[in-house]
């Protein structure tokens, strides 16, 4: 794209993936502006990496794609030209030298996002990138052309006052609804929906789960005693399965927390999808943990089986199963004394101690959101169908993946696609120029 016909390419949302859209852009000759709501950008960003920021994953690209589940066949191709292998050769071009930590995840040397967001930024400036903080989007306004071109008569909230932005192409980055408080609002949503945008309700995912009415308990959630004694505690060492309303089962190992309402969590985190479509399918969604994964449910039974005398149950299950603290205080809450008394239903239960989850925390506790612009309203380039000249890109499509660094790294592949995508439609728009 030569210097003469430079056009202007507005971005909305300075996140990692508009800001990659905007990099993308700049870097093809574009002239670029990145206008954002919060007071400077990445906020979302710097809080994901404040315990250390897990930027990918370095599992075969085969199993990376998977954990995109229904939107796979969209993400596959994308992730295919700017994958995990690529995100690191970004960020060691940012002089980010990053490493692979004992799960797979990959992380900065430094383990922070700061250092990576102001090279980045610093980048991006120096490649002519405008970035306009405190400019909240306020969709189009229809007086001043939007309703013709919605490349025109953008509206934005500034503290001077409503401004209007025209551009020659508008790459929309502006994230799910999750985090309102750090610009994840969903308010983007009615405005697109407005516009004929196919949309998916926004959803909470990698979310905790308040707990349902319980085999130990006479009435729904946590008993008084074991949430004043256990609230915040970790349960470690545990794997859990699901079985969704389609028959299908789905496994992870790890470890979770109790919280005051339910459970949460990396292993609920990985299980939140299918437990959160299940509870919308039935009602309800029942979460096994299984509190000794080491060992056999035969081994357990003829354990527990064994005269424990004089000890107490709670002695007897510390020294036979490894079953204390929380995990202790589980099997109580989550079962009846006449389980406790019989070592074959005990063992059982320790194996696939049953949790009825009765709903997900609200959106805007959850990590992340599914839901959003659907990937049939877009073109192969991620431009709106609806809306010639309008891209979008990042956690505002319909998908969604567990933590570990699938999050970022397709917020990063679908911003430097539609950063590409925008450049390719403006050149084929002035090719007769």
């Amino acid at each position: 794209m030569s210097d003469r016909t430079a056009p202007r390419v507005a971005v909305i949302g300075a996140g990692p993936a508009g800001l990659m859209a905007a990099e993308t852009a700049a870097a093809r000759g574009c002239t670029v502006d990145v206008y954002d709501a919060m007071p400077s950008p990445g906020r979302k960003f710097l809080l994901a990496g404040i315990g250390g920021l897990n930027l990918t994953h370095a599992e075969p690209s085969a199993a990376f794609v998977t954990r995109y589940r229904e939107r796979q066949p969209e993400l596959a191709p994308l992730l295919e030209r700017f994958g995990a292998a690529a995100l690191r050769t970004w960020a060691a071009k940012l002089g980010i030298e990053t490493f692979v930590g004992s799960s797979g995840r990959v992380f900065p040397k430094e383990m922070k996002a700061a250092p990576l967001l102001r090279a980045w930024l610093h980048r991006l400036r120096q490649a002519g990138g405008r970035l306009h903080v405190r400019h909240r989007w306020l969709g189009w306004d229809d007086a001043r052309g939007g309703d013709k071109d919605p490349t025109r008569g953008l509206r934005f909230a500034t503290p001077e006052g409503e401004c209007l932005i025209a551009a020659d192409a508008v790459i929309l980055a502006l994230g799910g609804g999750s985090w309102a408080k750090l610009g994840s609002d969903g308010a983007w949503m009615p405005w697109l929906a407005q516009r004929g945008v196919e949309l998916a309700p926004l959803k909470p995912a990698n979310c905790g789960f308040d707990v349902g009415l319980l085999a130990g308990n006479a009435a729904a959630g946590w008993s008084a005693h074991f949430r004043e004694r256990f609230a915040g505690a970790p349960v470690k060492s545990v794997a859990a399965h699901i079985t969704d309303a389609r028959g299908q089962t789905h496994e992870r190992a790890g470890e979770c927390m109790i919280s005051v309402s339910g459970i949460e969590g990396g292993l609920i985190y990985a299980l939140s999808a299918p437990l959160r479509d299940t509870i919308e399918a039935t009602g309800s969604a029942t979460l096994h943990l299984d509190l000794a994964p080491g060992r056999s449910l035969e081994r357990l039974a003829t354990d527990l089986a064994r005269p424990r005398g004089a000890r107490s149950m709670a002695s007897h299950l510390q020294s036979k199963a490894g079953i204390e603290g929380v995990k202790a205080g589980l099997l109580r809450e989550c079962t009846t004394k006449d389980v406790l008394a019989d070592a074959n239903r005990l063992a059982a239960v320790i194996k696939a101690l049953p949790i009825v989850l009765a709903a997900a925390r609200p959106l805007d506790e959850a990590i992340s959101s599914a839901g959003g612009v659907l990937f049939e309203a877009l073109d192969d380039r991620l431009m709106l169908r609806a809306l010639p000249g309008v891209f979008c890109c990042g956690e505002m499509l319909d998908w969604e993946a567990p933590t570990g660094g699938y999050l970022l790294t397709a917020c990063f592949a679908t911003g430097r696609a539609a950063g590409l995508g925008a450049v390719d439609w403006l050149d084929a728009l002035h090719a007769g120029d």
